[in-house]
């Protein structure tokens, strides 16, 4: 991924997400603080604009790797609720037609 700035962050999730998600700059810039922290983001290359206000970051390797996993284990998430509910519809057609043989 390119290194983004803040703004830019909150831009492209808002971008990603179709609108669903906005984050304010409270929680993004909290976000970002504890990010670093854990050594997930590092800072790169010189601010965007003129004033050097703004700071670019970038994801770092472990911060690919911890994205990857959570990528897997959202997944993982999802297609075992898929299961569930396909599990579900094919028992409730099994109810149903045992009802209608019963005459219910």
């Amino acid at each position: 991924q390119e290194p983004m700035h803040g703004y830019g962050i909150m831009q492209k999730t808002s971008s990603m997400s179709q609108g669903r998600l906005m984050l304010s700059a409270g929680k993004l810039y909290g976000a970002i603080s504890n990010l670093l922290e854990k050594g997930w983001i590092a800072p790169c290359g010189e601010s965007s604009d003129t004033d050097g206000r703004r700071k670019m970051y970038q994801i770092t390797a472990n911060g690919q790797e911890i994205l990857k996993a959570e990528y897997n284990r959202l997944n993982e998430l999802v297609e075992n609720g898929k299961n569930n509910i396909k599990n579900v519809y094919i028992r409730w057609q099994e109810f149903v037609k045992l009802q209608v043989k019963r005459g219910w």
